[in-house]
């Protein structure tokens, strides 16, 4: 099995081979121009992201500084997805992001980790495990998404939580460990903000 093979498979290497860690650094050689992008250049940034990202949709805006250990080489974006300052993707694996999907200030999402057997972790070996966040998603401010999560469509992931465990569809949940809070409802169609209505017919 080749080492770029094991980046993917969830299995124990150490990542000091010569090859990838020129074709890393390649990556965040983009990563770094993209972050040196003035705010007027819109469009320098949308054609510097498609060139840095595995898949990107329509639509989609990253705010700088953005952070990626590939540069967003293994990162999969729908359309319609925005991320506020220091979005962090640790990408050494897939990450998966659904439609519509948002992201808050500081958010943290690992593919990365290491053995918790010291021997081993004194070596550097590291292993990755995928992540998955549906459609129409909101990561709050402050939330650390860990290796190998799914977060289903439309949950809300409350700000600073620690997402440990797989996370279902249309839900609330917050907390570290994050766990769920409830399921969106109907007082979520009347309601948007501290007993503030939602009036549709002012709605764009």
């Amino acid at each position: 099995m080749g080492m770029k093979d094991k980046l993917h498979d969830v299995s124990l290497y150490l990542p000091g081979d010569e090859e990838l860690m020129k074709a890393q650094t390649l990556c965040l050689e983009q990563l770094y121009d993209f972050n040196q992008t003035r705010p007027s250049e819109y469009d320098k940034r949308r054609a510097m992201l498609g060139e840095m990202f595995a898949e990107i949709g329509e639509n989609c805006y990253i705010e700088p500084p953005f952070h990626a250990n590939w540069g967003g080489k293994h990162v999969h974006f729908g359309k319609n997805i925005y991320a506020n300052f220091n979005l962090t993707m640790v990408d050494d694996t897939h990450i998966y992001v659904g439609d519509y999907t948002m992201f808050g200030p500081n958010v943290t999402v690992a593919t990365a980790g290491h053995p918790v057997l010291p021997e081993l972790r004194e070596q550097a070996y590291q292993y990755n495990a995928p992540v998955t966040i549906g459609k129409n998603c909101w990561i709050g401010a402050g939330a650390v998404i860990l290796p190998g999560i799914t977060i289903g469509d439309n949950t809300v992931i409350g700000a600073g939580s620690i997402v440990t465990k797989d996370i279902p569809a249309n839900v609330v949940a917050v907390g570290n460990p994050c766990k769920v809070l409830r399921e969106i409802n109907e007082q979520d169609e009347q309601f948007y903000f501290q007993g503030r209505r939602i009036v549709r017919e002012d709605l764009v």
